[in-house]
């Protein structure tokens, strides 16, 4: 085996042995917590086991880590360029209100309205993306602070375009968007038998884009221009590439991604926007389980599954009188845990390769002494 094809190997088995620790250490926290509050951890683990095993609850696991995984591989993108785009909330949330809007009112052939509805929802976050872009690349804001605002942004703007006398429509209590006729929704997949419901359709866009994710990052020129970009602007730009092209285009593309984020919902399930109903947050959850993924699709998804799954199978404890935000900490040590272990990893194989390299000039440099003789 070649020495880069050992160090290649050795990552893997560091990153996995990480992975590994740092669930246990979730574990054991959690399991502290619950001795001490008096329960049985092997209770509750068993519980929240056989909950969330079955079939309705494996169909609502599914459903939930495509919308995660979606959220998740927004934030990678920009993570890759070490952009941090905390912005997917409110990109998704007003990319699904306009494109739940549009599908609701055009008439459109079947097949050509749901692609143009999604092909809405990807502009409108791309747009409100480019506006962070824009002040990062002309006046060097930040894109934490501007995203952030952005939100809130958002969030009022939804508000006010939600008005009956602009798209909302009044149902019940609530105001919704004009209902999405048939012809503009996507139907689900049988893919869990027994569970009397079916999985997203768009779990198959899902797919596409992660692996459309992995592709271009790892495998064009523009992937690496981005990694080497994020790992240092300085020594790109010496190299050529436009650096704050880089920056606009990977917020660009992040913040159109975030707009696919509500679609799985919004064409497969509730069929029109609810400023009520319509779930929040997952920019934010997207965070965390791009961070557990390491910013690798097949990473991201095993974790969306995993947080799916916690979210899920945590309903079982009101049950039991244990209180389900146990979960929660359970998700945020498991967080902190993996970060902090990858970077202990990082440093551990870096410092294995500076050895190498030290090895490597030690032994060359006897024999180039005896070349000058």
């Amino acid at each position: 085996m070649s020495p880069a094809a050992k160090g290649r190997l050795n990552r893997v088995v560091l990153n996995v042995v990480a992975a590994v620790v740092a669930a246990l250490f979730a574990g054991g926290i959690t399991s502290l917590i619950l001795l001490i509050r008096g329960d049985s951890p092997s209770f509750v683990i068993s519980q929240m086991w056989n909950y969330g095993t079955t079939a309705s609850t494996e169909l609502t696991i599914v459903n939930g880590a495509t919308v995660y995984y979606l959220s998740a591989i927004a934030v990678a993108i920009g993570f890759r360029m070490n952009l941090f785009n905390i912005g997917v909330d409110g990109q998704y949330r007003l990319a699904a209100m306009l494109a739940g809007a549009f599908a609701g009112s055009v008439a459109l052939p079947n097949g050509l309205r749901q692609i143009a509805t999604i092909l809405v929802a990807m502009l409108v976050g791309a747009a409100w993306a480019g506006l962070v872009a824009l002040l990062k690349v002309t006046r060097g804001v930040s894109e934490v602070i501007s995203t952030i605002m952005l939100n809130f942004v958002a969030t009022s703007l939804i508000a006010y375009l939600m008005r009956p006398s602009i798209f909302g429509h009044r149902s019940g209590n609530d105001v919704t968007t004009k209902r999405i006729p048939k012809s503009g929704q996507v139907q689900g997949l049988d893919l869990i038998s027994g569970s009397g419901g079916k999985v997203y359709g768009l779990i198959l866009l899902a797919i596409a884009v992660g692996v459309a994710f992995h592709v271009v990052v790892n495998y064009t020129r523009f992937g690496f221009d981005l990694r080497a970009s994020g790992r240092s602007a300085s020594a790109a730009q010496a190299s050529g590439v436009n650096v704050k092209k880089m920056t606009a285009v990977t917020l660009i593309m992040s913040g159109a991604t975030a707009g696919l984020v509500g679609m799985p919902a919004l064409l497969g399930e509730s069929h029109s926007y609810s400023s009520i109903t319509f779930q929040t947050g997952l920019g934010f959850t997207g965070i965390a389980i791009a961070l557990l993924g390491r910013n690798n699709p097949v990473g991201i998804a095993f974790a969306a599954l995993l947080w799916s799954f916690l979210d899920q199978s945590a309903n079982i404890l009101d049950l039991n009188n244990i209180p389900k935000e146990i979960v929660q900490i359970t998700q945020g040590v498991v967080v902190l845990s993996v970060v902090v272990a990858y970077e202990l990893v990082r440093r551990f194989a870096l410092a294995q390769q500076q050895r190498l390299v030290g090895r490597a000039v030690g032994t060359a440099a006897p024999a180039l002494e005896g070349a000058s003789a």
